[in-house]
This record gives C-alpha cells, structure tokens and sequence, in this order.
C-alpha cells in the first residue's frame, strides 16, 4: 500500500456523475458567487480593518488589502482550475488526492479543520460580541459567566468588565441554530445564505456611500506612515504586515469549491463563483477601508474591535448604529454557515474514501445532507466558540488556509506535469508563474504570523499523521479496493 497513490481523474468524475444518488445539484452560478460572497464579507473586515490601520499600514490599508487580494487571486485562479476539472465535493483535499497522493491529501483535508471548523468557531465569538452590544442597547443583559470563555476578558462599550466567564453561550447557540438549519438542505440554506448576503452588502454600501461626504482628507497624511525601525510597524513592510492581519478577511472564497458537488453546471459556475466572489469583495473592502480612515484618524483604531462602529459615528447617522449592528450580526452568521457547510463536505468526502469512519458519510434520507457530520461538527466547533479565546483561534485559522492554498498551487504545477491533456473548462492562465506568485505570496504571509501559530500548526498536524496512519491508511478505499 502507497500512501503516495493518487485516485485517478476517472473515478473523481464517475463520483461526480454519480452525484444524484448523494448530493443534490441545487446551486446557480448566482448562488455560487452568493456562497463566496457569504463566506468572505464579515469578521474580517468588520473587526480587523481598524487593527491594520492602527499598527501596520495607517490609511495604506487599501493597499494591504490589495496586496492579500493578489495573493488570494493567485490561488483562486488554481482553485478555479481545479474545480471546473473535478466537480467533487472536497475542495483542496480532492485535488491533492487526484495530484499528490493519499497522503497529502489527508494531510490538507486535515489541516481544512482549521479553516472551516475553527474558521466558523472564531466568527461565532465575534458574532456573540456584537449580540451583546445590540442587547445593551436594549437594556438586556446577560449573565457574566455565560457570555464569555474562562480565559478571555470582555470590554463592552459601556465600560464593563467582564474578567472570564464559564462559557461563550450565545456563540454556541448560534453554531447549533446554523448547523440545524445545514441539516435541513443545501437549497434552504443557499436561499437563507443569500438574503444574508443582501443585507450584509447593503450595509457595506451603505457605509461607503453615506460616509463618503464625511472623509477628512487630512486623515490620509501621511498615506503611508514613515517606518519605526521595526519591520511591520508601518512604512512598505507595514502594507505587507497589515496585509497578512486582514487576510483573514478573505478566508472562505475556497469555500464555493466545497459546494462543486452540489452546483448545476460546475464547469461554469465554479470559476464564477470563485473569481466573481473575490472580485467584487475586494472592491468593497478598499472602498469601505478608505472611507473608515478618512473619517477617523487611523492611531485611533487602536485595539479597537468594532472599527465600522466607531468610524460610523462621525457621519451624524447614529440612529443607524442599531441597524450597522444588526447587519453585521448577518454578516457574521452567513459566514458561520458557509464555513460549516464546507466543513461538513469535506468530511464528507474523506468518509467517502474511507479515510473517516462511514459515520461522516451518511446522508439523511429525507434532506439529502450528512446530517451525522453537521451534528459531529456541531458539538466540535461549539465547544472551541464557548472555551477558546478569540485571538487564540484567528491565527491558527489564517495559517491552515494559507497552507491550503500554497499545496492547491503547488498541485495545479503537478497536475500540469502529470495529465497535460485531461480536459479543462478552466485553464489558470501563465503557468507556472501564477501557481509560483501564489506559492511565494502565501508563504510570506504564513512566516509574517506569530510563532505561536506555527506550533500550534505543527501539533495540530502530528495528531492528524497519527489518526491516518492508525485508521486512515487501513481503511483507505484506494489502498484497499476489496474493504
């Protein structure tokens, strides 16, 4: 048995043209862009804009968006290639087992736990900040030991507080309402997914058009601040320092390949869905950056988590606060419900190739969905959303997608090599420099990150070498055709 052995191109597209008997093809090329757009717009720009400013790249923030935008774009062109090839449930754990071998496909399915699950548990401690806020205004309070985890403390905007609790219980809830809901259909989830998604742009439009007129060009003197001395504090190395804080602003676009399975016409809809989504993100997000640093001077986002709040309160238009919050609230939840939809598709897939007990494949008979998985990763992400601080999961989530998206470059370069002529809708344009820009962007955000993040990174995946060699190797149906 090779764990090098790759599964052949053959059986991918049988699986996918086997698709009726699992998952249902239920998305539009429109739903697909819905879906990135979902996952990409929320914590990201909503919390961390302000912190970039502040400490990295002042009002050169917009470039430091850019510059993550190219290193995101590099990889969805590969994402897109690989997708429109191998319409498969699975992402970037399907395209390494078809380029790398079963190995390295376990390997990256594996550290996608970092992405979706942790991904999804980071946005619902965020989304349980913001809920608060929302009731305070309403004078509802909380009790203290249920609205945060025992090693974090909590700052409202009222000047309270809140030295650890016993447990985030507003984050848990809303993973388990949205994991229910995943439950219930892909369709019914896409069509609640998308009124997000609505309401969330909206309001980022909103922020824009409305904040425009209120810009203090002043506040972009110096446009990019003189360096300290110190290698990120401002100056170009800040633009490429606040460029690796505000990546996590663009986690999730991956997350429409999860969905291939399920899309109608996936040649098509996934290059769309993939490259459309990033688009019209990153135009949004330098846009709403440059109208918070106009309004605001960019020293006084310093540590300060609700950023679009704080810059919305110098238009006047403060009777919108409620609704900013309100909508940022459904921005967070349409990506909490994409990156456990992609979660669960993954595990799914892993399960199908028996890398994962059959637990994760079991689709419900009624639904349609891997009703077992959403329940497994319920209770999985639930737990790090109420125990975990925040600031301990965002990094180890930016470092697992940015190794995915380095391993997905790296496979298009093999795929390339090994299968030159096997049909592609798709075609990532100037091989290989566009998988090598991407590999190298990728790689300089990832050593940008703390070092924590790189031992947490290096635990994480000596647990998941071990669970594959114990279970997955023996059970692998590609090593094991007769189980």
């Amino acid at each position: 048995m090779s764990i090098w052995k790759t599964k052949p191109l053959s059986v991918l597209l049988n699986e996918a043209s086997e698709s009726e008997k699992g998952l249902k093809r239920t998305l539009s090329s429109r739903s697909l862009v819905a879906l990135g757009v979902g996952a990409i717009i929320g914590a990201g720009l909503f919390s961390l804009t302000g912190i970039a400013a502040a400490e990295h790249a002042g009002p050169a923030v917009t470039l430091s968006f850019i510059l993550a935008a190219v290193g995101c774009a590099f990889a969805g062109l590969c994402y897109a290639e690989f997708a429109s090839m191998i319409p498969v449930a699975g992402s970037a754990y399907t395209y390494s087992y078809a380029t790398m071998g079963e190995f390295m496909a376990w390997i990256i399915g594996w550290d996608l736990v970092l992405e979706y699950a942790l991904g999804a548990a980071t946005v619902g401690v965020s989304w349980s900040r913001y809920l608060l806020e929302l009731l305070n205004k309403y004078g509802v309070h909380l009790p203290h030991n249920l609205i945060c985890s025992p090693w974090e403390t909590l700052k409202l905007s009222d000047g309270t507080i809140i030295e650890g609790g016993i447990i985030n219980l507003p984050a848990i809830f809303i993973v388990s309402m949205l994991s229910l809901l995943l439950i219930r259909g892909t369709k019914e989830s896409a069509s609640i997914n998308n009124f997000l998604v609505v309401v969330k742009v909206i309001v980022v439009i909103m922020f824009i058009v409305l904040g425009w007129s209120f810009i203090d060009t002043a506040n972009y003197t110096p446009y990019i601040p003189e360096n300290t001395g110190v290698f990120g504090e401002f100056g170009w190395s800040g633009i490429a320092a606040g460029a690796g804080t505000v990546f996590f602003a663009f986690i999730g676009f991956d997350a429409v390949s999860t969905a291939a399975q399920e899309a109608k016409n996936p040649q098509k809809g996934m290059p769309i869905g993939i490259l459309g989504s990033l688009v019209i993100c990153t135009i949004l997000y330098v846009l709403f950056a440059h109208v918070m640093t106009g309004l605001v001077p960019y020293g006084e986002f310093a540590g300060d988590a609700k950023p679009a709040a704080t810059a919305f309160a110098r238009t006047g238009y403060t009777f919108l606060q409620t609704g900013l919050i309100v909508a940022i609230l459904a921005g967070y939840t349409s990506v909490m419900l994409v990156m456990l939809m992609g979660q669960s598709r993954v595990f799914y897939t892993m399960s199908k190739d028996g890398l994962l007990p059959s637990f994760f494949s079991d689709i419900h008979t009624k639904f349609r969905t891997p009703w077992k998985t959403n329940l497994f990763f319920m209770v999985f992400v639930s737990l790090f959303a109420g125990f975990v601080p925040v600031s301990d999961l965002g990094h180890m989530v930016s470092i697992g997608t940015l190794l995915a998206f380095v391993l997905v470059c790296i496979g298009v370069l093999v795929m390339r090599k090994k299968m030159p002529d096997a049909p592609r809708s798709f075609k990532t344009p100037f091989v290989p420099y566009v998988p090598i820009a991407g590999i190298l962007i990728c790689l300089a955000l990832m050593y940008s990150l703390p070092n924590e993040s790189w031992a947490r990174l290096v635990i994480w995946m000596a647990l998941g070498v071990i669970i594959y060699f114990v279970y997955g190797k023996k059970n692998s149906k590609l090593n094991n055709p007769d189980k």
